[in-house]
């Protein structure tokens, strides 16, 4: 696998770029074809290459299917507490905002407003309001043009469907939840105004708000 991914980075191969096949890897470290077929299956489902039948394998682009299994797990095997992922989300979130203030596009600025405004339009349907909330998020990760920080965000939503509705329950009263979608259109707001430390407080206060929720309901 190692030496799979120091060819990749050697020849500055890119993206649905060919590699060489499973013979050529077999005699340049020493090992059998069988050895290295599995060390390009593991490497496939890693999404760092692609393998098909028929076609030889090429390097994979960004798998965004595989960082949210690995929090997933983390969380289910008692790795990573649920307080710790919130920790690590508002430190990244408080990060993507401002650089969405900075960097967002118009239709950026535009579609992240009208997913605060839907929040608010479904706050009755528990269900609907929280994947408007999820794609909020992931609407400012991408508006930040960093392609990391998306990946990373993107991953965060196996964990918030598991929790998301615990927090919204512990919001018992209808100004606690309004309260909630408020502190999303204010991020909105200050997205739209380019306020970048606006932002930053505003995604501050929704993370401490949603920790407190989980506190209370007795997620640790």
């Amino acid at each position: 696998m190692r030496a799979v991914n120091d060819h990749v980075r050697e020849q500055r191969l890119k993206p649905g770029m060919e590699i060489p096949g499973e013979a050529t890897f077999a005699a340049k470290t020493g090992v059998s074809r069988a050895v290295v077929r599995e060390a390009f299956r593991s490497l496939a489902t890693l999404g760092i290459i692609e393998v098909g039948n028929g076609r030889k394998a090429r390097v994979g682009a960004i798998d965004q299917t595989v960082l949210p299994l690995v929090l997933d797990h983390a969380v289910q095997t008692d790795q990573v507490s649920i307080q710790q992922i919130y920790d690590v989300r508002r430190t990244i979130e408080m990060r993507t905002v401002a650089l969405a203030a900075l960097r967002r596009s118009d239709a950026e600025a535009a579609e992240i407003a009208q997913l605060a405004s839907a929040m608010r339009r479904d706050w009755q349907h528990p269900d609907a309001i929280m994947e408007d909330d999820i794609a909020f998020h992931e609407a400012i990760a991408r508006a930040s043009r960093n392609p990391l920080f998306s990946l990373i965000v993107n991953a965060f939503h196996v964990v918030t469907r598991e929790t998301w509705h615990i927090s919204w329950a512990s919001r018992r009263l209808k100004s606690e939840r309004l309260g909630s979608i408020a502190c999303h259109e204010r991020i909105a707001a200050s997205i739209l105004a380019r306020n970048a430390p606006a932002g930053e407080a505003a995604m501050a206060e929704h993370f401490d708000s949603s920790v407190k929720a989980l506190l209370d309901a007795g997620v640790v």
